[in-house]
């Protein structure tokens, strides 16, 4: 392989999803350095005026010096705070930039992340992406800006040459040991970022499964286990960020001591100069101030070095979600119109992450568009499964799941869904109105079509007897409102827009017998002319389909018109 090759194949520092971001921001870190440069030789001015007061004014009574001295050096601090007010604000510019793209970035990945290679709970899911605050901070530092100071170092300890001759030898060896400080502590900093980040994303896991089922742990009596497991979290996550603390304190210790013996020594030896008379008492004083100039940059700098640590875990958390794939084509996706509906399953093979067994196996399933379709079966049978296949959550192992004779892998995810109605078996409803949990914010959901849904759905029925009606504020996941409303909710979100495609599982489980018969009346002319996948336990339902298929094992074991497989059930039950 040429050297070329081996270039292009090793991977980049850092991933596009970071670097593009930072490179786009690079006008705006120019202008952050630059300040950063100008506010540095200001520095150098000061102790250059302050020796020159000491030298030149103060034996001479030099009052018209001091004067001129004053007004220029009066110029330059305005200059000076001017100038630090400019670095915090355009790095304040960049890391809000940077913070909008990354996490639009990594949202949208989250977004598109296939079920079947998602890892981690929600609690670490979400605890991962709060881990993005850690990489703004550390790009929206002031204390990124200690970089620039570093050249500064050398010429600070330049001038302190110029001035004091020998003096710079305190300040010089102080620089190689706060540095050295910083780089032993970066090991054991790396192993406790890492350990306490993973105390902490478990810590956020167990928060959020417990406040998600705060109604089960109550009733339950899980309240113990949950706590035992929350105090446990804790104890893990304290240990190591004390640990991480106690080292990182240790390395800007060292460097803000040093910054003390360096302003000392640079005393002590500047006397014996002095009574040599190889420096002035304005040279001290200058000399003095300069040394610590030149050492306060490394206490930044340790502590930028300690942050490094949790950043670097962070990014490459971080990245490891980024890279996890998403779905759909790794090309340019085929955007659907509008399906007319034909769905097909071919030799299907399907098997849940980290299951023994096959949920699907050779499964072979065709519906025409506008048929409808009702799969039933005992519990584990694979029926939910049949529908996440057609909604592309999961890809199968083998086998194709085709609409309208297109693979839908080939399909971009957003458009596939947006021609299929929905109604899962877990009814989840969001935070916000409930306007916003039917329309969703789709473009062509307008107040008419959301109405029409909601009395297609039954939620009129309980929805417009409300003062605030669909501006009625929900709380997570809809508590508040019995399993039949939310349900009727989610109906309403299905039926909006009148998708050609309607996949419903047992969409009515929670609703009493008057209020499902009083839907499946509506429903049997909306539907009409639709395709209709349905997976129901509930005999009522029945009525909307025209074919019933039975799936046993992963395997269809009957198929045929409704009325026809119905009777071939009722024989053996006859015949018992």
């Amino acid at each position: 392989m040429s050297d070329k090759e081996l270039v292009e194949a090793r991977p980049p520092r850092f991933a596009r999803w970071l670097a593009e971001p930072m490179f786009r921001n690079k006008s705006v870190y120019l202008k952050v350095a630059l300040a950063a440069a100008m506010i540095n030789l200001f520095g150098l001015v000061i102790s250059l005026f302050t020796m020159t007061v000491y030298d030149r004014v103060v034996p001479n009574l030099a009052f018209d010096s001091l004067t001129a001295l004053s007004i220029g050096i009066g110029i330059v601090l305005i200059f000076d705070f001017a100038l630090r007010i400019l670095r915090a604000y355009f790095v304040d510019i960049a890391g809000a930039d940077i913070d909008r793209e990354i996490g639009s970035s990594v949202f949208d990945r989250l977004m598109r992340i296939r079920l079947d290679m998602k890892k981690g709970s929600v609690g670490q899911l979400s605890g991962l992406m709060r881990e993005l605050e850690t990489l703004r901070d550390f790009f929206a530092s002031a204390t990124l800006t200690a970089v620039v100071d570093v050249p500064f170092i050398f010429i600070t300890l330049i001038f302190i040459g110029i001035i004091g001759g020998p003096i710079v030898w305190v300040p010089l060896l102080l620089v190689p040991l706060v540095i050295g400080a910083g780089l032993l502590t970066q090991p054991a900093l790396d192993r406790l970022s890492a350990k306490s980040m993973s105390g902490g994303l478990y810590k956020q896991s167990v928060l959020v499964e417990s406040i998600g089922s705060l109604e089960m742990v109550k009733t339950s009596g899980a309240g113990g286990l949950m706590q035992k497991r929350w105090l446990a979290a804790i104890e893990e996550h304290a240990d190591s960020s004390m640990r991480q603390r106690l080292i990182s304190t240790i390395a800007v210790t060292i460097a803000t001591s040093a910054n003390s013996a360096a302003y000392m020594g640079v005393v002590i030896a500047g006397v014996f100069l002095i009574a040599e008379r190889e420096l002035t008492t304005g040279g001290l004083v200058a000399c003095s101030i300069l040394a610590g100039r030149a050492v306060q940059p490394l206490g930044q700098i340790a502590q930028l070095m300690s942050r490094i640590s949790a950043t670097r875990t962070a990014y490459r958390q971080l990245n490891g979600l980024m890279e996890v794939p998403s779905e759909g084509p790794a090309g340019q996706p085929l955007i659907p119109g509008r399906f007319n509906g034909k769905i097909e399953l071919k030799s299907v093979a399907f098997k849940y992450p980290g299951a023994s067994e096959k949920t699907l196996d050779n499964f072979n399933l065709t519906i025409e568009p506008g048929q409808r379709v009702a799969l039933i079966g005992r519990v584990g049978s694979g029926k939910s499964t049949v529908a996440r296949l057609m909604l592309g959550l999961y890809e199968p192992q083998d086998g194709l799941v085709l609409i309208d004779g297109t693979d839908i892998r080939q399909y971009d995810t957003v458009g596939l869904r947006a021609n299929i109605g929905t109604a899962l078996q877990e009814t989840v409803l969001l935070s916000g109105s409930v306007r916003e949990n039917i329309a969703l914010d789709r473009p062509h959901i307008d107040d008419t079509e959301m109405l029409r849904a909601s009395e297609l759905s039954g939620a009129h029925g309980f929805m417009g007897r409300i003062t605030n009606g669909y501006d009625l504020i929900l709380a997570d996941r809809g508590e508040g409102l019995s399993g039949g409303q939310r349900q009727s909710i989610t109906l309403a979100r299905a039926l909006a827009g009148s998708p050609p495609i309607m996949i419903f599982d047992e969409p009515t489980s929670a609703m009493d017998s008057q209020t499902e018969n009083q839907l499946i009346d509506r429903l049997q002319e909306e539907l009409k002319g639709r395709t209709l996948v349905m997976i129901t336990h509930r005999t009522a339902l029945l009525r909307l389909a025209d074919r019933v298929v039975i799936v046993e094992g992963g395997k269809i074991i009957a198929d045929g018109p409704r009325d026809q497989v119905l009777q071939q059930l009722q024989r053996p039950r006859a015949a018992a």
